[in-house]
């Protein structure tokens, strides 16, 4: 399988500020109301805003309940934001300004795991894609004051 299945990005124009969508991805409790993919259920997270280095877990359900913790590991206000799993792939969004609103590029990143036959057995490889579309639009759909 090409690594191309384990880097897979996704855009989407939305009609906010790239301040104010920072802000949102910056609030951790934000998390599972943006989820796509159904799995995440609840910030476990202290923090009220991630930072470069801020560590943060989630409450998960994939088949059955789970916790994964996560560690910021890119960081430019209002540009970008990045985090890691105990596994080593990144969640990250970057943020462009467009017109009167921001595009936003979500990329999964599971190039350099050690392990990938294990994302392509449980289906990551293939549902990834659609769960980032979908995240996109809930993350668009916070904004609805200024939708297109």
């Amino acid at each position: 399988m090409s690594l191309s299945a384990y880097l897979q990005t996704r855009r989407r124009f939305i009609a906010a500020a790239p301040h104010d969508v920072f802000e949102l991805l910056t609030n951790p409790a934000m998390h599972p109301v943006i989820d796509g993919s159904g799995t995440v259920r609840a910030s476990s997270s202290q923090a009220q805003r991630l930072t470069l280095g801020s560590e943060f877990g989630m409450q998960m359900r994939l088949g059955v309940p789970y916790r994964i913790s996560n560690t910021v590991v890119e960081f430019e206000q209002d540009r970008s934001i990045a985090w890691r799993h105990f596994s080593g792939h990144r969640w990250r969004y970057e943020l462009e300004p467009e017109g009167s609103g921001t595009m936003v590029s979500e990329t999964w990143d599971a190039s350099r795991l050690r392990h990938k036959w294990m994302l392509r057995l449980l289906g990551f490889t293939r549902t990834t894609g659609p769960n980032m579309e979908r995240t996109l639009e809930r993350l668009a759909a916070q904004f609805p004051d200024r939708a297109e």
